[in-house]
């Protein structure tokens, strides 16, 4: 009687995860440290500040001789800190 083999396994490529949780931890530091940013915005204007807080769906920058801001993160396009 010819053995039997089990049956062979493919290889399940693995989806990426959908949230690393990565943006939380840099946003906090940048809270914490107080670092300057500069928000470059969807339409391409660009602001410059402090983020005070943030949620799921937007950010509050802190201006110095301007009023905050609370900008919806759908409306950014990138963020960096300012040296």
């Amino acid at each position: 009687m010819p053995e039997k083999k089990p049956p062979e396994k493919k290889a399940k490529s693995t989806r990426p995860p959908e949230q690393t949780f990565e943006e939380s931890k840099y946003l906090k530091k940048l809270i914490e440290g107080k670092i300057p940013v500069r928000v470059r915005l969807s339409d391409n204007e660009e602001v410059e500040g402090v983020i005070e807080y943030y949620d799921h769906r937007f950010i509050r920058i802190t201006r110095t001789g301007a009023p905050n801001l609370f900008v919806f993160k759908h409306d950014i396009k990138y963020l960096f800190e300012v040296a």
